[in-house]
């Protein structure tokens, strides 16, 4: 198995065997492929109280055969079996990368059916969740510095195991400091996404690996009066700028202060043509607006990326939902990446709500997952640890599911597009039938 271990059910089996009964001799047929990292790990709450995942949780407590029918439940399908996310197989090289750098590593296969007159269009993708490496007190440029040599270690393993396209998540270059409201330092992390410094880093590790790169960064738009941007800048496996697709729509509840910085992008919903296929990028907060998600498969997306910086509080009980809802709903993939960790600030700070000030934003949670169009989902990677996941996609069930289910087809379009025009107007009168 390529030097992947099976994980928690070692732990389960060494229980029974002290209760007298059971064999280490072969797993369930539903246990996961886990990094090294997993293995040190005994529980499933971390040292800070943390829930390690739900996964974890669930395998370890509930029977085999039944656990068979929850991961159905759940993902669709259960994971392991033919036709479903199955466990992808990696290398010796990357799992040793992943425990000597202590990170998390999964690997799924998203398949299709075979067809006749197409071949099956194989992509892989990798979605990278990590922590802030410094203080959020350090000098700017070691924070950035220091996030670069994290990412490059994780990219470097990425590209062991095949991956052909590696999202980051949201603002990866620095901590989410949106919510302090303060301006500098933070303004400082802003950089070109056409020759900033990360831009060029990534150009070499996407020339090196022959992969494409989505990097979300603070973008400073120097030919536009120095504003401020959330963007996501896409670069070609050659190494090329292939363009920039900015945050659609701004958040403003809770400490989400991100209108302080920068407002709604103005780049539309472009779709990328890679190499490897269409791609698109929806970033974070567009997660919960269903037609943003719509225009970019409108515009022929296959898989759309949605990089993400989101806490626990205020939306863990959607972050299962809203993607895979729309990988459902727009017959193509879906991935969900979310910073990890909890990141304190100098200064405190209130979030409008009478609460009392505080140093952090709350916990990132990440738990980043793919969804395929055909409803099916991989397990979600640690609420805790930094991880690479890794999916196999075949970019024929797009199409395969389309011909089911004929959500474009059966679309009414210009019905909604008429009513829309009609809403948007100032002297809009809802449409109610009264007695």
């Amino acid at each position: 198995m390529g030097g992947n271990i099976m994980l928690p059910w070692i732990m389960i089996r060494k229980r029974k065997l002290r209760e007298g009964g059971g064999s280490l001799a072969t797993p369930p047929p539903c246990s996961y492929q886990v990094s090294k990292l997993v293995v040190q790990k005994f529980g499933a709450v971390t040292m800070s109280g943390e829930l390690e995942s739900l996964e974890q949780v669930l395998q370890g407590h509930i029977p085999g055969q039944e656990i068979k029918e929850v991961w159905r439940i759940l993902y669709g399908k259960e994971p392991g079996a033919i036709s479903c996310p199955r466990i992808l197989d990696l290398p010796d090289v990357a799992v040793n990368a992943a425990s000597q750098g202590q990170f998390e590593l999964k690997g799924f296969i998203l398949e299709a059916a075979t067809e006749q007159l197409r071949r099956p269009r194989i992509v892989r993708v990798g979605l990278i969740q990590n922590k802030i490496q410094t203080a959020t007190t350090e000098p700017v440029v070691e924070q950035i510095y220091a996030l670069h040599k994290r990412i490059a270690t994780m990219v470097e393993a990425a590209s062991t195991c095949g991956v052909n396209i590696v999202c980051f998540q949201e603002a990866w270059t620095m901590p989410f400091a949106f919510c302090t409201r303060e301006k500098l330092p933070w303004t400082e992390f802003a950089e070109s996404a056409e020759n900033g410094i990360t831009t060029k880093f990534c150009q070499e590790l996407a020339r090196k690996y022959n992969m494409v790169i989505i990097s979300p960064i603070l973008e400073r738009d120097e030919s536009h009066g120095d504003v401020l941007w959330n963007t996501a800048v896409v670069i070609s496996n050659t190494g090329a700028v292939l363009g920039k697709s900015r945050k659609n729509h701004i958040p403003r509840i809770g400490d989400f202060n991100e209108s302080s910085y920068y407002m709604e992008g103005n780049t539309g919903h472009k779709v990328f043509q890679t190499a490897f296929g269409k791609i698109a990028v929806n970033i974070c907060y567009g997660r919960h607006h269903p037609l943003n998600w719509f225009m970019y498969s409108m515009n022929g997306a296959e898989i759309i990326f949605n990089p993400s910086a989101t806490v626990g509080e205020l939306s863990e009980s959607l972050w299962p939902i809203e993607a895979r809802n729309a990988a459902i709903a727009n017959h193509c993939f879906t991935c969900a990446i979310n910073r990890v960790g909890t990141e304190h600030f100098e200064n405190e700070f209130t979030s409008g709500d009478g609460k009392k000030a505080h140093h952090d934003f709350g916990h990132f949670y990440g738990s980043s997952y793919v969804s395929a169009p055909d409803g099916s989902r991989t397990p979600g990677l640690s609420r805790v640890n930094d991880g690479l996941l890794v999916v196999e996609l075949d970019l024929n069930l797009c199409r395969q599911t389309s011909d089911k289910w004929n959500f474009k087809m059966t679309g009414r379009y210009e019905m909604y597009a008429e009513e829309l025009a009609r809403v948007t107007k100032a002297d809009f009168q809802p449409d109610i039938v009264r007695e």
